[in-house]
């Protein structure tokens, strides 16, 4: 890719990815379609497996945000319940987001491409201590170490992969904060009001309360903060869902949700998530005029 070039064309609208692990394999086919039609949007920001999004949306690697959530789930490393009794969690997080991108690794990141890339972003995690929200973007970013150890903070799904230390905090997924899980609250601060997010759960979806109260707060003694939130975040979810719905009908937001999504956050059968990206692919490229109109983009 010529990186001197690089440009953006959607300078009014935030683009946000929700998380949701591995079911992403659906709506990372959102992230490829985009890229295929040439939408660069100045803003994107991205929570959890949503911040995977964000990132290979930055470095434009329309191919790396299928391997991502599709074919690295072949790989013997990814992770098992082995490697989650070793402490590596059951989804092996340094080796994912830490090693896998290096030139040569089983999922090379393009760094140039993203330092070219003119595009603004927020990628968040949940400081376990505090209960705040970390956002970081650009300026925090002078390595792909730091861009990686991030989006691996705001991956790291309490139980099934271990908490990240980084600049003397400790954080987990970032989808345990305010919004429960969507980058939205970013970008009003960035000065959106119109937004394109994408989903990872169906239009009718409400996220049911936590059934094992008693099993999180033993679990997380050490962390009362990440309790509480994990207590609080069907709440939080539902109600950040029904402001998006919101604005969807106020005209001030495109949301895109997956209408075939059959599997879980923790799904690891290639073909079920090859399945799922070729579904996501399908409803991404029906739904491009639409997209186009709500961006005033012109038709392709």
């Amino acid at each position: 890719m010529n990186t001197s070039t690089l440009t953006t064309n959607v300078n009014d609208v935030a683009l946000i990815f929700e998380g949701g692990g591995m079911r992403a394999s659906y709506t990372s086919a959102v992230v490829a379609e985009l890229l295929n039609q040439g939408i660069f949007f100045d803003w994107v920001g991205g929570i959890s497996a949503g911040s995977s999004c964000t990132g290979n949306y930055l470095s434009r690697d329309g191919v790396r945000a299928r391997t991502s959530f599709v074919d690295l789930a072949a790989d013997p490393q990814f992770g098992s319940w082995l490697t989650w009794v070793q402490g590596k969690g059951r989804f092996n997080a340094k080796y994912i987001y830490e090693e896998t991108g290096a030139p040569g690794q089983a999922l090379p990141y393009d760094f140039a491409t993203y330092q070219a890339n003119p595009t603004q972003f927020a990628i968040g995690a949940f400081d376990a201590r505090s209960g705040a929200t970390k956002y970081w973007g650009r300026d925090d970013i002078s390595t792909m170490r730091d861009l990686m150890l991030r989006v691996r903070a705001s991956s790291s799904l309490p139980l099934l992969m271990p908490p990240v230390e980084l600049d003397g905090r400790t954080y987990v997924d970032g989808a345990l904060g305010l919004t429960g899980g969507f980058a939205l609250d970013a970008a009003k601060a960035a000065g959106y009001s119109k937004y394109f997010v994408v989903m990872t759960r169906p239009r009718d979806y409400v996220k049911p309360a936590s059934r094992v109260p008693g099993f999180y707060r033993t679990t997380f003694r050490k962390y009362p903060a990440v309790i509480d939130a994990i207590l609080k975040r069907p709440r939080r979810y539902n109600e950040s869902r029904a402001e998006l719905f919101d604005l969807e009908r106020a005209g001030q937001a495109y949301l895109f949700c997956p209408e075939h999504l059959t599997v879980s956050n923790s799904e690891t059968d290639v073909r079920k998530l090859a399945r799922m990206y070729e579904l996501g692919t399908e409803q991404a490229r029906r739904e491009v005029p639409a997209w186009r109109e709500f961006l005033e983009l012109p038709a392709a």
